[in-house]
């Protein structure tokens, strides 16, 4: 089975790039080698090596066993946790002409 090439901007890439980075040093801060933390995860060391990378081809749920190996699974629920964009986009749409009530019909 061959990869499929995934295509991101170099912005994307840097924040993928950033967050393997801070996997990386969490698990050095902890002390544990890549060979404790992927047998504990259930990966490979090349898998880990790609997380730690940053690489797009690796599944969410790979980043998110490691980050439970590392005690940081919570920290994934910060994900969109504070969307400003999407709060101000919602704000938007609550500012608009209310509706009159729908004319009911009287049943027979």
């Amino acid at each position: 089975m061959t990869k499929k090439e995934i295509i991101l901007l170099p912005n994307s890439k840097k924040v993928l790039s950033h967050l393997g980075e801070n996997i990386r040093f969490a698990r050095l801060r902890r002390r544990l080698s890549a060979q404790q933390v992927a047998e504990r995860a259930g990966i490979s060391r090349p898998t880990l090596h790609s997380i730690e990378l940053g690489l797009p081809t690796v599944s969410i749920g790979l980043y998110f066993q490691v980050l439970l190996v590392l005690g940081l699974e919570n920290d994934i629920l910060q994900v969109a946790q504070d969307d400003i964009l999407g709060r101000k986009l919602q704000d938007a749409n609550l500012i608009t002409k209310g509706r009159s009530p729908k004319r009911t019909t009287p049943h027979e």
